[in-house]
């Protein structure tokens, strides 16, 4: 005899119905078939785009080319870009060394000053000291700084240097005076004087000290010796009214002018 199983003994067991499955959800098309969205990129997160400072443009400067030469900057008006080799002559108390400095100083191409009276006082121990008059040890000690000036002068004007010496040249001396000088740096040396007036010259020489400062006798004796350069045909400058800026345009002035004379320029 037969016992059902699960139906609680109420006669043989029949299937029942089955449950049904749990709804799925449905399948998007794959990408690519008519239909179907199109695909979306994940988001990202949002970043403002990174700015570099804007700057002015400049022009690149063109790098010169290494030649180990200075270059020269370009001729101006006057005596311009013109090596030159200048001496500028007279009295103490005129304001050589001061207008020569300057001058040297404000040219737009190299230029040196070399002052005789320096190098002069280059030797300390036996010095001739101009204050004890002229003898054959200070005539000695200046013909030899006049040539020490002049070897200087000729180095800096083979290497396209203009170079301004100073010294008080006496127009009756020309063998000791401006011959030899002509004769140190070369034949193109171009000579000017510069001459004020006597009671110029003695306030300004007794504004020094030490072995710069002379008597007053011997002041007026030198000024007296200068006058002579008149009717010489160089250049010369009364500088009684000018300060050191003007002396020294006039100076440039009348360089200019003996280079635009016939023959005038260095070289010609």
């Amino acid at each position: 005899m037969q016992h059902g199983v699960g139906n609680g003994g109420a006669g043989p067991w029949q299937p029942g119905p089955r449950p049904s499955a749990p709804p799925q959800p449905p399948i998007p098309p794959a990408h690519g078939w008519p239909g179907s969205p199109p695909p979306q990129s994940p988001p990202q997160p949002h970043h403002q785009p990174h700015q570099q400072p804007s700057y002015p443009s400049q022009p690149v400067p063109a790098v010169p080319e290494a030649t180990g030469h200075i270059p020269l900057p370009p001729a101006v008006p006057g005596t311009g870009g013109a090596v030159l080799a200048v001496l500028l002559i007279g009295p103490a108390g005129a304001g050589k060394t001061t207008v020569a400095r300057h001058w040297a100083g404000s040219r737009p191409v190299p230029t040196a000053h070399v002052s005789l009276d320096d190098v002069r006082e280059w030797v300390c121990s036996g010095f001739a000291d101009p204050q004890a008059g002229w003898n054959e040890h200070s005539e000695a000690q200046y013909r030899l700084a006049r040539r020490t000036c002049g070897f200087a002068a000729r180095n800096y004007l083979a290497n396209g240097i203009s170079c301004i010496l100073d010294d008080a040249v006496f127009p009756d001396r020309p063998v000791v005076g401006l011959g030899g000088w002509k004769r140190h740096v070369g034949p193109n040396l171009l000579p000017v004087v510069l001459l004020p007036g006597l009671e110029i010259v003695l306030e300004r020489n007794a504004e020094r000290s030490g072995n710069r400062r002379l008597s007053d006798e011997e002041v007026a004796r030198i000024h007296g010796r200068m006058a002579g350069w008149y009717g010489s045909g160089l250049p010369i400058i009364d500088n009684s009214h000018l300060d050191v800026e003007g002396t020294a345009r006039a100076l440039d002035e009348a360089l200019a002018r003996a280079l635009s004379a016939p023959g005038g320029r260095p070289g010609h």
